[in-house]
């Protein structure tokens, strides 16, 4: 069974909605996901938010916390996965910020990518150094990672 179908299933066992905030994936988890016909049960929406500024205006990221933090930080991915609750009618939201490449910087390389979890019991993130393993691969591999988290979420006792 594939890990979205599995993360669907999980999720309708415990009568829990998703949501998703997205930066350098581009809406892929929400994308395999909704891929899955049935979804619609426990995916509620998945918000694409590239720039600064739609983390600002649709998941309501404070500017104080990017201009600080830079928006490739756990600090951004929390208030990104918060965000995602604040605005839906979820019970879990993962979020994804990161650089996927080409590109990055001796501070933040490429293939960093920081996640953040938020549900019932506050909120949780980590980074991930995926390396420079080429954009494709980057997104594909925090999409993944992405989706274990919302199926470690839903079946932890």
């Amino acid at each position: 069974m594939s890990l979205p179908v599995t993360v669907l299933e999980a999720a309708k066992a415990r009568g829990v909605m998703i949501a998703t905030a997205e930066s350098c994936t581009g809406g892929m988890v929400a994308a395999a996901l909704t891929d899955i016909p049935g979804s619609s049960a426990v995916v509620d929406r998945g918000m694409v938010t590239y720039t600064n500024a739609s983390k600002v205006e649709m998941l309501g990221v404070a500017q104080s916390t990017l201009d600080t933090y830079g928006a490739v930080s756990e600090e951004i991915a929390a208030e990104m996965a918060t965000g995602a609750l604040t605005h839906s009618h979820a019970q879990l939201a993962v979020s994804i910020t990161g650089i996927a490449g080409p590109g990055g910087s001796e501070h933040k390389p490429e293939g960093r990518v920081c996640f953040g979890l938020a549900g019932p019991d506050g909120v949780r993130t980590q980074t991930v150094e995926f390396g420079a393993r080429g954009r494709a691969s980057v997104r594909a591999a925090a999409r993944d990672h992405a989706l274990g988290l919302l199926l470690g979420a839903l079946t932890e006792a």
